[in-house]
Parts: structure tokens; sequence; C-alpha cells
């Protein structure tokens, strides 16, 4: 029975990773708004009967390769404040996510998603505007903003990078890093 479920498990994670693949392979030739079930079926060599046992529709094919592309991700603030994250086993930064991963890219590149990503970013809005404001004087609304400010701000570089084949990524986002970090230290209430 338990090698019966086995067999089940890989074929379902198979055919659900084939789903993502055409769709992603799909959203690099086309806007999302254009990618129909029938087309990714058709592509994937699928039934429709096997998709809808998979997904609802294709914005939750989407959101399932939203969570797989924001996964292990690091929030800003573990990223750019915290000295363990400039170790090797840190998770990833958004932006390295993405660039290390050219799957990816065409989510970036297609303007319907971007709100879609900022709607899963803020899944740690709370634990990332509750730290900042225990740790300056910013009230909610101040931190919040400055949350979408960054969010907002990620998004659009590596849209901007993606779609001028940025070669330096990484000095690039030294910069930045370095910009986002000042910018939070001088609210930020130090010990003396």
């Amino acid at each position: 029975m338990a090698e019966k479920t086995k067999k089940e498990d890989r074929r379902i994670r198979y055919t659900r990773q084939i789903i993502k693949e055409t769709f992603l392979k799909l959203l690099a030739k086309k806007n999302f708004t254009k990618i129909t079930v029938t087309e990714l079926c058709r592509i994937a060599e699928i039934n429709r009967g096997t998709f809808y046992l998979h997904y609802y529709d294709m914005e939750d094919v989407l959101d399932d390769i939203l969570n797989d592309m924001l996964s292990d991700t690091s929030s800003v603030v573990e990223h750019v404040l915290s000295q363990k994250c400039q170790s090797p086993n840190c998770s990833y930064p958004f932006c390295d996510k993405v660039h290390s991963n050219t799957a990816f890219l065409p989510l970036l590149l297609d303007d319907t998603i971007s709100a879609k990503i900022i709607d899963k970013m803020t899944d740690h809005k709370e634990h990332y505007i509750t730290w900042l404001m225990s740790h300056s004087i910013l009230t909610f609304e101040e931190a919040e903003a400055i949350f979408y400010f960054q969010m907002n701000g990620c998004l659009t570089i590596n849209k901007l990078m993606s779609r001028n084949h940025c070669s330096d990524w990484k000095k690039i986002q030294k910069t930045i890093d370095s910009f986002i970090k000042a910018g939070l230290e001088s609210f930020l209430i130090h010990d003396r």
C-alpha cells in the first residue's frame, strides 16, 4: 500500500511540475491573460481532466508557481540587516532567487503578474512591520509605507535588470542593499 502511495505522489508531483513548466514556457511567449487551459494541455500533452485534477484554473497554477518562487526567500530585514545572512547558508533574498532561476523571469516581465507578486510578498508584511516598529520610532503607517516602497522597488529593479539583460546583477544588488540598509538604520533605535 505504501509503495502505491509513493508512486501516486511521484506522479502527482511530476504532472504538476509539467503543468508549471509549460505555463512558464507559454508565459515567455505571451501575456498571462492570453494563456488558456486548452493550449497548456495541448503543449503539455495532458488532457483537460488531468489539468483540473491538479488546478482549478490558470490563476491557481500561477499561485503555485509564485509560492515556489517565493519559498525560502528572506525578508528585506533579514537580508540587509542580519549578519548571519552574509553566510552561504542564508536563504535567498527575492532578487537573487529570480536571477538564479531564469525560468521565473517571464513572471517579472508580465505586467499583469506584478500586482500578484506584490500580494504574495505581503504574506511577510506583518513580521516586517512588527520588527521595524519594535526597533525604531516609526508608526505603523510609516513602516507599512516603507515595506511597500521596498517591495515595489525590488520588483521594478528586477524587471529593469531582466529587460536590459544586466550582466552585473551582484554589484547592483550590493548598491541597493547598502542604500536600503542606510535608510533603515537612520530610523533604528540603537542600544548604547
